[in-house]
């Protein structure tokens, strides 16, 4: 009958190895001490001759034994030297197994949520979707209904794109984790950003420049590169003037891959002249509008 033996991982591999590094040193340890216990003997019989004035014949004797064991104790030492060097390369080789093991680890689990948030998606959206039917597929118009379900519908596409983004960060994110090229918390608690403001209709967008623009008297700024939730009133000019992008656009994903999703530079300073004004853009083309009729 045959038997299968698991395949020992990298950390075990070195944590054996290092064992019998540290067992085959304590070995070489008494090998030494054992011969340069020797060495003193033989050095303490050549002394006495020589003190005693031996023969020369006598004295050579004894020399050459004494001159054999500290060749012999040299050796031996020299081995033992070898043996810690294997020991601490075995060691920095092991403490990088462990890291590399928890890496994997992390990235397993990220990996997992990537996993997870794919698998969700799709329920989410046929439940948006029989939503929107259900006022879409209704022979009564009622403004109120239609409202709402323009409402979920662009709710729907929304969360669909950025599940597929989030997927996407998620497992370059895995990648680079595995690769030794991120910190990623793990078992930490999640912090949740404050819901958006109700009142005003978002749009979850990604700026391709440094944009500002105005609610409710205060003025709204967003850095380049970033994930925000533009109003929607603001959409249209910031398209048209590609200024923003859809997250599921293919040239948004490229830019988060390579500028991330937090802002090129941060939030940019309230005397920066760089931000394109997505009000007085919006109203320079009304007033154009305004002139042509």
């Amino acid at each position: 009958m045959a038997f299968f033996t698991r395949e020992l991982t990298p950390v075990e591999r070195f944590e054996n190895a290092l064992r019998d590094r540290r067992a085959a040193r304590q070995k070489q340890a008494d090998r030494v001490s054992a011969v340069e216990t020797v060495v003193a003997e033989k050095r303490a019989v050549a002394e006495r001759l020589a003190v005693a004035g031996a023969a020369d014949a006598k004295l050579g004797l004894a020399e050459m034994k004494l001159r054999a064991v500290e060749e012999r104790a040299k050796t031996l030492r020299a081995e033992l030297a070898e043996f810690d060097e294997q020991i601490a390369s075995t060691e920095r080789a092991l403490t990088e197994a462990k890291a590399q093991r928890d890496r994997d680890l992390a990235a397993d689990q990220i990996e997992e949520m990537a996993l997870a948030i794919e698998r969700a998606a799709p329920g989410f959206g046929a439940s948006a979707a029989v939503l929107v039917d259900a006022v879409t597929k209704n022979a009564a118009s009622v403004p109120e209904a239609t409202r709402f379900s323009t409402s979920v519908d662009a709710m729907r596409r929304e969360v669909l794109a950025a599940a597929d983004l989030i997927c996407w960060q998620l497992r370059s994110a895995a990648v680079r984790t595995r690769a030794g090229n991120a910190n990623i918390a793990v078992g930490g608690p999640a912090e949740f950003e404050q819901p958006p403001t109700q009142e005003i209709d978002r749009q979850l967008i990604y700026t391709l420049n440094a944009l500002l623009w105005r609610e409710g008297g205060e003025v709204r700024r967003a850095p380049a590169f970033a994930l925000v939730e533009l109003p929607k009133v603001l959409l249209p000019v910031a398209l048209r003037h590609q200024h923003v992008d859809y997250l599921n656009a293919r040239r948004v994903q490229t830019l988060i891959h390579i500028h991330g999703s937090d802002g090129a530079q941060g939030e940019p300073a309230a005397d920066d002249s760089q931000p394109i004004d997505l009000d007085m853009l919006a109203a320079e083309e009304e007033s154009v509008r305004a002139n042509v009729a």
